[in-house]
């Protein structure tokens, strides 16, 4: 019998941002999980200060490398002119700015490379939360009342409550992870809140209040994205943190598929492909909502690299959907490698007649 070449993925992981660590805790599954008699995985870091390592195992990267434009896979080392290596698709998984945000996208289209996920606007749109939001308001897709502001024009603290009450959030306007989020009682929580979001963002996002439950939706695919059973999230702490998601396991119980009626569900699930398709996004995303007492669906927002950690809302949606953490992997793979096929028979010359 014949010997199949295994297809070469790039594990991209790590990041300059300050989701760095959950970055690496996504990643480790993802290489668990892998088909390793389809799919051969190399790893790719990429260190805290942006600089790309190639290794055979987390944290002991040696060879720094870079890809160049046009490369289609190939691997550049910076220190070793007999360096060869190569990958036939890239699966990025990088949380936050520099990663989730459009840039490696971009990098990765020059380099003509196929690659995971959504591509430069879907990312970037997804990342930005007041451009994502605005977006979503011209769709007529339902969210909450937000102000988006930079320093120079951060408005009052009366301001803020007569126009979204009390109390209110506050985050960063292009970070993940919940990462920078402060909830907000009163004017002393506000100041401080504000210069704790402005350490990560040059702009940051005032939200009101939602009371409902949390209910997320995951989303696969390209031109006919599917959606998944709902999840919901209860948050054990005042609300659902970066601690809860990823360091205490008891910070919050989740709960698949989510209690809810089947009209309510295919509300949730028609919202979450319609937020996909009209953000642009590719592969997969994660949409969160807030489901009120009154019966009321909000968009809160879409992650288009979500969480791939042992306790992550998207495998454990899809799984409960009847697919697995493996199969899923395989199929986002599947989806980077037909979408780039797909591009490559579009017209890029013009010819006068």
């Amino acid at each position: 019998m014949k010997k199949t070449t295994k297809i070469k993925v790039g594990i991209l992981f790590g990041g300059k941002s300050a989701e760095h660590e959950v970055s690496l805790q996504s990643a480790k599954n993802v290489v668990d999980a892998i088909d390793k008699e389809k799919y051969e995985p190399v790893l790719i870091g990429i260190d805290k200060k942006g600089k790309w390592l190639l290794g055979d195992k987390f944290n002991a990267s040696s060879e720094s490398i870079a890809l160049i434009p046009q490369s289609s896979g190939k691997i550049s080392s910076l220190t070793n002119m007999e360096f060869d290596a190569s990958v036939d698709v890239v699966f990025p998984i990088l949380h936050g700015p520099f990663g989730e945000d459009g840039t490696v996208q971009g990098l990765l289209k020059l380099a003509h490379i196929p690659f995971v996920g959504a591509g430069v606007l879907g990312s970037a749109v997804g990342m930005d939360k007041d451009v994502m939001k605005r977006l979503l308001r011209d769709a007529q897709i339902p969210i909450a009342k937000f102000l988006a502001v930079k320093q120079s024009e951060l408005p009052n603290f009366v301001e803020i409550t007569h126009a979204l009450g009390l109390p209110f959030f506050v985050k960063p306007a292009n970070l993940g992870s919940s990462v920078g989020v402060s909830k907000v009682n009163d004017k002393k929580e506000f100041e401080i809140a504000a210069k704790e979001a402005f350490m990560y963002d040059t702009k940051i996002l005032i939200e009101e209040f939602v009371e409902g439950r949390e209910i997320e939706c995951a989303v696969l695919g390209n031109s006919e994205p599917i959606a998944s059973v709902p999840g919901e999230v209860i948050p054990k702490r005042e609300f659902y943190s970066y601690e809860a998601k990823y360091i205490d396991e008891q910070g919050a119980a989740v709960e698949i598929p989510a209690k809810l009626s089947e009209d309510i569900t295919k509300k949730i699930q028609s919202l979450a492909v319609k937020t996909f398709q009209t953000l642009s996004c590719e592969g997969l995303g994660r949409v969160d909502f807030f489901l009120k007492k009154s019966g009321e669906i909000l968009v809160n927002e879409i992650n288009t690299i979500p969480g791939f950690t042992a306790i992550s809302m998207y495998p454990k949606m899809w799984e409960a959907s009847g697919i697995s953490y493996t199969e899923l992997i395989d199929r986002l793979i599947q989806l980077a490698l037909e979408r780039f096929e797909k591009e490559q028979k579009l017209k890029t010359t013009y010819e006068t007649k």
